[in-house]
C-alpha cells in the first residue's frame, strides 16, 4: 500500500449548514457537493482546496460514529483519508503488517468512493481512511 495523495480531511460538525457558511464566508471556499450516506448515518459537504478536499460530516442519527465522536471529543478533525490504487488490497496490506482494521473490505462512501478505515489504536491515534474510485 502506497498512498498517492491526501484525498480529504474529514471534520465532524454539529450543524452542517452553519459549518458550510463558515467555510464559504470566512475561508472563501465553495461547497460543491452535499450528500447523505444513509448506511453511515451521516450527511456530508465537500470543499476543494488545491488537490485536497475538506469533508464536513454531520450525524443524522445519535447512533452514528460522528455523533459518538462529537459526544466524546467535540467537533473537529475526525479523520485523514488517503487515496490508494485499490482499497481492498490496501486493507489487506495493512492487516498483514498487524494494523488493526475497522473495515475488513471496502465499502461505499461519499462521492461513490470505495473506502476502508484503519483503527486509530494502530495508527498513532489518527483515524485513517483509505479510498479509491469505484472499480
Amino acid at each position: 500500500m502506497t498512498p498517492t495523495k491526501i484525498e480529504h480531511i474529514g471534520i465532524a460538525v454539529e450543524n452542517l449548514d452553519e459549518a458550510i457558511k463558515y467555510w464559504e464566508n470566512v475561508m472563501g471556499l465553495k461547497c460543491y457537493n452535499i450528500e447523505e450516506v444513509a448506511d453511515q448515518k451521516v450527511k456530508t459537504a465537500f470543499f476543494r482546496i488545491g488537490e485536497v478536499k475538506i469533508e464536513l460530516l454531520e450525524a443524522t442519527s445519535e447512533e452514528s460514529t460522528i455523533a459518538k465522536f462529537i459526544e466524546k471529543k467535540g467537533a473537529g478533525v475526525h479523520h485523514v483519508a488517503f487515496k490508494v490504487e485499490d482499497t481492498d488490497q490496501a486493507l489487506k496490506d495493512a492487516e498483514a503488517k498487524e494494523v488493526r482494521l475497522i473495515d475488513k473490505q471496502a465499502r461505499r462512501g461519499a462521492e461513490d468512493l470505495q473506502i476502508g478505515f484503519l483503527h486509530p489504536k494502530s495508527t498513532l491515534g489518527v483515524l485513517t481512511e483509505l479510498c479509491c474510485e469505484k472499480k
